[in-house]
């Protein structure tokens, strides 16, 4: 799927994870619309939509969306948890990356390979109570990776990339580490080789590739 031809909108292409897969498609030869908060407001949908048609216009099409913007990573005791910080965690990360796709759907079935890459976390598979908003807002967008691969099947593939420690807190280190299998934490270039991957993986499709270090099994 690599090469000039094509294109790529990269939501939450500002932020440290999001940024970093913007700059390797980049280097794989895309035409990347990295779209942050100046570009819409993904917690309304008609902001998500428009920004998926613009991303196609500047472009002149699209082949790849990466859906990595997301919010409402802080700690939360359940007790202290308020409508708002629920409103938060779902608006980008499963309202977003929903009518983003919706309105990139009609550009990607034209393109050859079609492909929408969410980027979930290790945190849909985990039940962490003080993150309980996060948590559920990343496992409905771990199923959205499973219904959008049925709904725009056989056009589109859509495949999701958990991360596990990547963005850790300075003196967090040796802590977010130690919960890895590796013994390490990840970075943001990590999660990028993933996406390469899954665009070069045209028989992958409705799944997620989790890059954790092993996580997912400490």
């Amino acid at each position: 799927m690599a090469g000039s031809s094509r294109a790529a909108l990269v939501t939450g292409g500002t932020g440290r994870v999001g940024a970093a897969i913007a700059e390797r498609l980049e280097r794989e030869g895309f035409r990347v619309f990295a779209a942050g908060r100046r570009d819409g407001d993904l917690t309304q949908a008609d902001e998500a939509r428009a920004l998926a048609e613009r991303a196609a216009t500047e472009l002149g099409g699209l082949d790849l969306l990466v859906n990595a913007a997301g919010e409402g990573f802080e700690p939360r005791p359940f007790a202290d948890v308020s409508e708002a910080d629920w409103d938060v965690a779902f608006g980008a990360t499963a309202k977003g990356s929903f009518f983003v796709t919706q309105a990139a759907a009609p550009f990607l079935r034209r393109s050859e390979a079609g492909l929408v890459v969410m980027i979930e976390d290790v945190a849909a598979y985990q039940p962490w109570p003080s993150f309980a908003p996060h948590c559920a807002a990343k496992a409905a967008q771990a199923m959205l990776t499973r219904v959008l691969a049925r709904a725009l099947a056989p056009d589109v593939r859509v495949c999701g990339i958990a991360p596990g420690p990547m963005a850790v807190e300075p003196g967090q280190e040796e802590r977010r580490a130690a919960e890895t299998l590796l013994g390490r934490t990840g970075s943001p270039a990590d999660v990028a080789g993933a996406v390469v991957y899954l665009a070069a993986a045209s028989f992958v499709t409705g799944t997620t590739l989790v890059v954790d270090g092993g996580r997912l099994l400490t």
